[in-house]
Parts: C-alpha cells; sequence; structure tokens
C-alpha cells in the first residue's frame, strides 16, 4: 500500500520520530494492534445497532406531504415526491447499516490477522478483557481524538473517518503511547518494515487458517437493497480472507490486507482541514480494496456515507425538513457510552448477559490460538459464529427496544455497553454464561428462545 523507500537513511519516519519497531518490541507492537482492532469492533457494533434499517415509509410519507405542500407544491406533486424521497431514506438506512456492518465483519479479520502474525513470531495472542472503556482513545494515535458509542450521525461518521483516515488528521491534542502513530496504516506498515528487514524466526503454532469456513465476507446484515430492491453486498469476496503466518512474505501479505480494507490505495484523497470527506471529490469508484473494483475500503465506506446523507439533508432543508428530523426516522436515540451500573436492576441483569457474551467471543477466539484441528473448528463455528451473528446480534437488537427512566427523569432507550466481563475461575465460563441467561430470562421471559442456543454453546475454559 504505501510504496515510499524504507532503506535507512532516507527512510521516512512513520511512527511521528519517537519509537519504532524492533524485533525487541515487536510483541509490543503487535499487541497495540490487536488492542487497535478490538476498540473498533463495539464502537462500530453500538452504532450499527442505533439504526432502524427498516424505517417505515408510510409515516415518512405522511410526515412528509404537508411539508412539501407548505412549500408550494401541489398534492399530487408532494405525494409523488414523497414517495421517492421517503424510498430514499429507507434505502440510505439499510445502505448504512450493511456498510457499517461489512466494516465490523473485516474489522473481526483484521483481528484475526493480527493475532496470527502475533502466534507466528512472539507468542499466544493476549484478547481477553482487551476492550476499551468507553469513551475511549485509538491506542497510539496521534493526534489524539475521543471515541464514544454513541447513535449514528454525522458526527460519528466523522470519528469513523477519523480512524480508518489515509492523511495524518487536523491535530487536538497529543497523549504519550507505547507507540505513536499518525495513521493505522503507517504503524502496520512500520512492523511489515520489521518483520520483513529482520531475521525473525518464524513458530508453527495453531492460527486461523483459510479453507475452513472460519471467514465469511457477507451475511444478511452486509447486504441492502437499491430502490429497485435489487439486492447489494457491501462486501466482496475477493477482498481479502484470512492468512497462514509462515513466512515473511506471507506475514506481509496478512498485514497488505488489513491496510487495504482500511484506509485503501496510496494517493486517495483524506481528510479536509475540518476533518470531513471532500464530498465535491469524486466518489462513485473512488477507492476500491479488491481487485475486481466491487468493495470500497472502510474510510471509502465512511466517506460515501457522510456525503450522501449530507446531501440528502441539504437537499430537503429548503422544504422544512431538517436533518434532526431526518435522522429521527430511522436512528434509535441510544444513549451515549451508557454503563451497566447505570441501568436499574431489570436492565442489568440483561446487559450483564450481554457483556459476557461478548467477552466470551474473545475467550473462544484466544482458545482457537491453543487448538487444533476439529477441536478449533468447533470452538470458531459453533461458538464464535453463534455468539456473534445470533445470540450477540438477537440480545442487542432486543435491548435497544427497552426504555427505562434515567438519572433526569426522563424516558430513554438502553443500549449495550459492550463492557469486558470478569469472569470467575472458580467455575466455567459457559456455565456462568448459563446462570447470567437464568437470570436476565426471569425478567424478561421473551428471550428465552436463545436458552438452547447458549447450552449448544462450546465450553471453553479460560
Amino acid at each position: 500500500m504505501y510504496q515510499e523507500s524504507l532503506a535507512a537513511p532516507q527512510r521516512k519516519v512513520l511512527l511521528s520520530g519517537k519509537k519504532e519497531v524492533t524485533p525487541d518490541n515487536l510483541a509490543e507492537a503487535l499487541a497495540q494492534a490487536i488492542g487497535i482492532e478490538i476498540a473498533t469492533i463495539p464502537l462500530y457494533l453500538y452504532t450499527y445497532y442505533s439504526l432502524n434499517r427498516s424505517p417505515d415509509q408510510e409515516a415518512m410519507q405522511a410526515a412528509i406531504v404537508p411539508l412539501l405542500e407548505k412549500a408550494g407544491l401541489s398534492p399530487e406533486e408532494a405525494a409523488a415526491k414523497a414517495l421517492d424521497l421517503s424510498a430514499e431514506i429507507m434505502v440510505y438506512a439499510n445502505k448504512a447499516g450493511a456498510l457499517i456492518m461489512s466494516v465490523v465483519v473485516e474489522e473481526m479479520l483484521h483481528l484475526a490477522l493480527s493475532s496470527n502474525v502475533m502466534q507466528a513470531l512472539c507468542g499466544v495472542p493476549e484478547l481477553v478483557g482487551k476492550s476499551p472503556v468507553f469513551p475511549a482513545v485509538l491506542p497510539g494515535h496521534e493526534p489524539v481524538f475521543t471515541m464514544d458509542l454513541a447513535p449514528f450521525s454525522l458526527d460519528q461518521l466523522k470519528t469513523f473517518l477519523k480512524i480508518e483516515s489515509p492523511d495524518e488528521i487536523h491535530p487536538d491534542l497529543l497523549r504519550a503511547a507505547p507507540f505513536p502513530y499518525i495513521t493505522i496504516g503507517k504503524f502496520y506498515e512500520q512492523i511489515k518494515h520489521c518483520i520483513s528487514t529482520c531475521d525473525i524466526p518464524f513458530r508453527a503454532a495453531p492460527q486461523l487458517v483459510p479453507g475452513r469456513g472460519y471467514y465469511i465476507p457477507n451475511s444478511i446484515d452486509t447486504v441492502y437493497y437499491d430502490k429497485q430492491h435489487r439486492p447489494q453486498y457491501a462486501n466482496a469476496g475477493d477482498s481479502g480472507d484470512l492468512i497462514e503466518v509462515v513466512d515473511k512474505a506471507s506475514a506481509c501479505t496478512a498485514i497488505e490486507i488489513i491496510q487495504h480494507q482500511g484506509e485503501g490505495n496510496e494517493g486517495v484523497e483524506g481528510l479536509l482541514p475540518d476533518n470531513t470527506p471532500n464530498c465535491a471529490a469524486p466518489r462513485i469508484r473512488a477507492d476500491y480494496d479488491d481487485p475486481s473494483g466491487e468493495e470500497l475500503s472502510h474510510f471509502e465506506k465512511f466517506a460515501q456515507a457522510w456525503c450522501t446523507y449530507k446531501e440528502l439533508t441539504t437537499r430537503l432543508e429548503p422544504y422544512g425538513i431538517t436533518a434532526d428530523t431526518v435522522r429521527s426516522w430511522f436512528v434509535l436515540e441510544l444513549p451515549v457510552n451508557p454503563k451497566t451500573a447505570q441501568y436499574p436492576a431489570n436492565l442489568q441483569k440483561l446487559s450483564t448477559l450481554l457483556n459476557a457474551i461478548y467477552t466470551y467471543i474473545f475467550v473462544m477466539t484466544e482458545a482457537c490460538y491453543k487448538k487444533e484441528g476439529n477441536t478449533q473448528y468447533e470452538i470458531f463455528i459453533f461458538g464464535i459464529h453463534k455468539s456473534m451473528i445470533f445470540l450477540l446480534n438477537s440480545i442487542c437488537g432486543f435491548m435497544t427496544g427497552q426504555k427505562y427512566t434515567n438519572d433526569k427523569g426522563v424516558e430513554v432507550l438502553a443500549g449495550p455497553t459492550f463492557e469486558d466481563y470478569a469472569f470467575d475461575s472458580a467455575s466455567s465460563p459457559k456455565a456462568q454464561l448459563l446462570a447470567l441467561f437464568n437470570e436476565a430470562v426471569a425478567v424478561y421471559p421473551d428471550i428465552q428462545y436463545l436458552g438452547t442456543r447458549l447450552q449448544d454453546m462450546p465450553d471453553v475454559a479460560l
């Protein structure tokens, strides 16, 4: 991706000139890289679950028609335009959800790829208990910016763009970090330089490898429909896959997949001085991360989502349809940076169960680097796929439909907190999950149907 020469002494410093990756600190650098990937997953998921991907078209039309008539359109013109605008908003809401989930899927791939590199060169990756506490910062990023668990908005998309930006973003403040870096891609470039130029032995140990069905680029949550109701897939099959890391070449390939999927290709325009994308630039076929030119990089997905939403809301303002009104039609007003402790007792039981399932995903993923063959396969397919796609998805969806009265006396929606759950070593994590489920289902019997799925989960030790 980054083709600049790395030969000393002309080599461009990629980590703000403060600390370079060497064989002695490679494990620390890879741990930080893994931490970056872990940090993005709950952030993107939270915003995804704030989206209503199937908003009420009739309700939107009913709200839009009188505003259009007030702006001077005839009843017939207003009805026709309201139908078209409501369809456009429906497509956008569904597509925004698909794009965000498609990035989550690839962030999980990046977590596996960076963990494979760690496993091959330094030892078993440590994944459990590494989720950030929000509000959070991206480990090592300069300049520092705050990441919030927050519902969908232009500001939230702006945060996503800062994370995936191929260029330096404009500074807020600086903070000390183990490995300061300007962009994630440049940080990975420094890791790649160390691996490719130094003689570091590769060890044989279990990894998440291709060809076993572990990585699936698309699911029902990464598909959206255009205005002609044709299915569109947010991820492409040739964008990237798991790589078994056995030598320098395979390690570099794994890193390049992370770079290309995230920031895209070298030379693509980054953010403007206000850290927003340049919507005047051509963004239709702007930056693909796959050979067939069918999938946009993470940065480009978020840039197009930002520009499309900005253009849509700007276009509707003359009719008296405000940006807040448009947003209210498809965004759930979830709390910002919620904590389980802030919820009433009944919701705490549901939130704790959700956090335990979320944490167990990392317990199982880490176990895959200690197990081989059928055991690893069963953990990943029957555990991680089931928990991420079904259990976590189901409980997150259920939780965002629950209301409670906050400390200001206002009734608000609840949101998943994505906090690390501290499993007790006295019993197995699965046994504790089942106990937490029994407590939650006693309060929320509607989730009873999840019990069988939870019972079928692999029993993985800490």
